[in-house]
């Protein structure tokens, strides 16, 4: 019998996980690398349940795993959008002061904007009219390089490209158990099938820290997941936004506030907030994991969250229970947004990975353990920097098959 079934699984058909498949069939072909998927389909959570904007990279500061990797891989995803035929668009972006107090973080984003060599432009009130006629705003920053595309359809196409080149993706197959010896890697599904290999990626989301510790590692982290709610504007009002407008985003935390964005599709998304899940699934109030609620409330970095965060936490669940609430905070950007505008669309949840003693990792995150590789922290502008990730996790991998 032979050792190994095949030289590398990776755990998750997200678009990082598929990316990596892709990147290591690149890299190295000839390879055998197979990825075990537990949902029927890939991107099923985080790739296929976000605003599908490709992200300039203006928010991270320089030296940054996400600075680097966003500033490259908007590039290098609508160079991909447009060598496959996958639908996207190069529209720009607008930030918007609405206050005052917004305005010395909104002249940080244009110097860090120029640091980073992006085509940023400030804007007056005037100025703003010329691209968004129905947003209102103290000044704001025009972004040239953002984007928007459907990354579900970008990591259909990493896994195509992965499997022509002789790659493997088994989906409906939940990843129960992981033994290792030194020269390998045994993983049992649910089935019962066992897989051997000579390395093992974890690029599972969601659940990466359960996998990590069911691989026998201590990631030292925990995801605390985060619900963004999203409403889509009636389509006979879709006319009020042009392209992408944001918020001034507040620095202390990961996220960037309910923004406004037409997609592909012609639709205009609004959202998201960022509510705590009640399951690290959990789409809606509805879907409760007492398991996984009691593994979050037991971790000490989820309380020293809500004692460090809970005026902000407080009004980010006052707009999950009140459209009202969520209109209001929509009509700061855009004043003829009405409560009756708003529809609601498809919530995602955010794998956020928190330290125990409360902070939220702000940065990509990888770990290495003898034949593994780690994914423990790749929120947005993941999907943005899928390209570059899967080629630095394949790096990795290769680096650990050498050894």
């Amino acid at each position: 019998m032979a050792a190994y079934d095949c030289d590398v699984l990776v755990i998750g058909a997200g678009i990082v996980g598929l990316s990596t498949a892709y990147a290591l069939t690149r890299a190295a072909p000839g390879i055998r690398v197979v990825v075990l998927e537990k949902e029927s389909g890939p991107a099923r959570h985080q790739t296929g349940r976000n605003s599908g904007v490709i992200h300039s990279g203006i928010y991270y500061p320089p030296g940054s795993l996400k600075a680097r990797y966003a500033l490259q891989g908007s590039a290098e995803m609508v160079k991909f959008c447009t060598e496959h035929d996958i639908p996207h668009e190069v529209t720009g972006k607008l930030i918007v002061a609405t206050d005052r107090s917004e305005l010395p973080r909104l002249h940080g984003l244009i110097q860090r904007g120029r640091e980073h060599g992006l085509p940023v432009r400030e804007l007056g009130p005037a100025q703003i009219a010329e691209f968004e006629p129905e947003v209102r705003g103290l000044a704001a920053i025009h972004v040239g390089t953002t984007g928007i595309c459907d990354f579900a359809a970008v990591a259909r196409r990493f896994g195509r490209l992965a499997e022509d080149a002789g790659a493997r993706i088994v989906y409906g197959t939940e990843v129960t158990t992981i033994g290792r010896r030194p020269d390998r890697v045994a993983v049992r599904t649910a089935d019962g099938t066992v897989h051997r290999a000579r390395a093992l990626v974890n690029c599972a989301g969601l659940h990466c820290d359960r996998i990590a510790r069911l691989a026998g590692d201590a990631p030292g982290m925990r995801i605390v997941p985060f619900r963004g709610e999203y409403f889509t504007l009636a389509p006979e009002r879709a006319s009020l936004v042009k392209g992408l407008v944001y918020p001034v985003p507040d620095p202390a935390f990961p996220f960037l506030g309910v923004h406004l964005t037409r997609g592909t599709d012609g639709a205009v998304h609004i959202g998201p907030n960022a509510v705590p899940a009640l399951a690290r699934e959990g789409y809606d109030w509805h879907t409760v994991r007492p398991a996984e609620l009691a593994g979050t409330l037991a971790y000490p970095g989820s309380w020293r969250i809500a004692r460090r965060h809970w005026r902000y936490g407080a009004g980010e669940l006052h707009r999950s229970l009140s459209r009202r609430a969520f209109a209001d905070a929509v009509r700061r950007l855009l004043p003829a947004a009405r409560e009756e505008d708003l529809r609601p669309a498809p919530a995602g949840v955010r794998a956020q990975a928190v330290l125990p003693d409360g902070t939220l990792v702000d940065d990509f995150l990888f770990a290495e353990s003898p034949g593994m590789i780690h994914v423990l922290n790749a929120p947005s502008p993941a999907a943005t920097a899928s390209l570059p990730i899967g080629r630095e996790v394949a790096r990795r991998v290769l680096g650990v098959l050498a050894g």
